[in-house]
């Protein structure tokens, strides 16, 4: 069972992964097997413990470690479990805490997108999304709606900052991700018999609804950062571009509401 510790000194260093650290530096980057990430509330702790992350420490509302949560920490193992009332909590993270709980856990090991691709019929390929809430959006619809991999550029935001994990509502470890490799990614995925289909606003685009499309055996959904949209040379790159139809003159969703369109229409009703 966890060490329950009722805090009574704010400047403790062992809160500084909850109060004091910034998302960069709990990512830790010149020591990563110390590289750590936030998950909050109990049901995104839930999942990734299903995935397999490891626990470091716990922040909890008191009422909470006293009650509903008792299975839960039982699930945590040996861990030190901070808990104060939620007035305390407020003033230590500065915010109100999603259902009164805060856990750090070690980074996992990711596979190589290669890996991720071998066995899997539908990706979708992110290019530079940089707001964490538009990126646990997508994962959250790609969970639900058919897409097998998410694979993401080194420029875009990271799924396991702390808000993205939580608007995903935990399916950053339900969905397999990895990070692309810096060389000709699309070439990568052609060899592993994908083809790919950018999601662009052109006029010579196929529509999100082509009979054709999700008859392809293995298909990339390639969507591209806010405002800019993918990279002129992404586009010319994929096999196919696609748009979603607009009417009222409106010219373009968001990129995680176009995500879940794209992925409804292309990898949840896959034929191939």
């Amino acid at each position: 069972m966890p060490r329950l510790i009722e805090i009574t000194d704010f400047e403790d260093p062992a809160l500084d992964l909850y109060a004091r650290l910034t998302e960069n530096q709990l990512l830790n980057r010149a020591d990563p097997a110390n590289a750590v990430f936030i998950a909050e509330s109990p049901l995104v702790v839930e999942r990734a413990l299903d995935a397999g992350c490891v626990p470091v420490s716990a922040l909890m509302e008191k009422k909470l470690a006293e009650g509903r949560a008792k299975e839960l920490l039982e699930r945590l193992g040996d861990i030190p479990v901070y808990t104060a009332e939620l007035e305390v909590l407020v003033q230590i993270t500065g915010f109100h805490l999603t259902r009164g709980l805060l856990c750090a856990m070690r980074r996992p090991t990711l596979p190589t997108a290669e890996e991720l691709c071998r066995n899997a019929r539908r990706v979708a390929v992110l290019e530079n999304v940089m707001n964490p809430t538009n990126l646990g959006a997508i994962f959250r619809s790609a969970a639900a709606l058919g897409v097998d991999a998410v694979l993401l550029t080194s420029a875009g935001s990271d799924p396991l900052y702390r808000r993205a994990v939580r608007v995903s509502m935990g399916t950053v470890f339900q969905v397999p991700w990895s990070y692309l490799p810096e060389e000709d990614w699309q070439a990568m995925l052609h060899e592993l018999g994908f083809q790919t289909a950018a999601m662009a606003l052109r006029d010579d685009s196929l529509s999100v609804a082509d009979p054709r499309l999700p008859g392809i055996k293995k298909l990339a959904v390639v969507l591209g950062t806010e405002g800019d949209g993918l990279a002129a040379e992404t586009i010319a790159s994929c096999d196919y571009t696609v748009r979603i139809p607009m009417s009222h003159g409106v010219d373009s969703l968001n990129v995680a509401a176009a995500s879940a369109v794209a992925f409804y229409a292309l990898c949840l009703t896959k034929q191939g």
